[in-house]
């Protein structure tokens, strides 16, 4: 599975998840509907008025998939709002130095791909696409890599053997289980 898209570029570190999807959008319980709140206070100006200067709303990024950040991705408080806003606007791959823990917990279980590496390919990244914002960057699932070949940089990058699963059957963990009740009920048999 391989993820090949346009980029938005964020070179801030520390964005937590109320940049994300700020508070009063959180009244919602349903997944859909989050896409058009993400980075609301730095994406519009007021009453859903374009900030023109904000990278999410440059036309020449338009149907970008793959989100770029500084370190410490996701920080603040543990609301999986901040991730159905991701997914819902239309990612699949955010790539940081650093997520938040809970943060990259939730992308995963709502099958947003967390690529994690090094400080310093993530600020080349961003040099690369803030300059060019309608090249395209490659992030290779299932053999975990990502690149950009007009810059000759190929790396890889970690993701657990059953979130990569998950992600590539287009599953979630729950779904996955189901999938396994057949064995599931023959070990319980066999063993107890």
């Amino acid at each position: 599975m391989k993820i090949t898209s346009k980029v938005i570029p964020l070179r801030i570190e520390n964005i937590d998840t109320d940049q994300l999807i700020p508070a009063q959008f959180l009244k919602q319980t349903t997944k859909t509907g989050f896409g058009k709140n993400l980075f609301y206070n730095w994406r519009y100006f007021d009453n859903y008025i374009y900030n023109p200067s904000f990278e999410l709303n440059n036309p020449k990024r338009e149907g970008a998939q793959i989100l770029i950040g500084g370190k410490n991705f996701g920080c603040g408080s543990s609301r999986e709002h901040a991730a159905w806003a991701i997914s819902d606007y239309g990612f699949k791959v955010v790539i940081s130095s650093k997520f938040a823990d809970i943060h990259k917990e939730n992308l995963y279980n709502n099958s947003v791909v967390p690529v994690e590496i090094p400080e310093e390919i993530v600020e080349q990244l961003l040099n690369y696409f803030l300059q060019f914002d309608e090249e395209e960057l490659v992030v290779d699932i299932k053999s975990q890599f990502v690149e950009v070949t007009e810059l000759s940089l190929k790396i890889n990058f970690e993701i657990p053997p059953l979130k990569k699963q998950c992600i590539m059957e287009g599953l979630d963990e729950t779904q996955y289980l189901i999938r396994l009740k057949d064995k599931i009920t023959e070990f319980e048999l066999t063993n107890y």
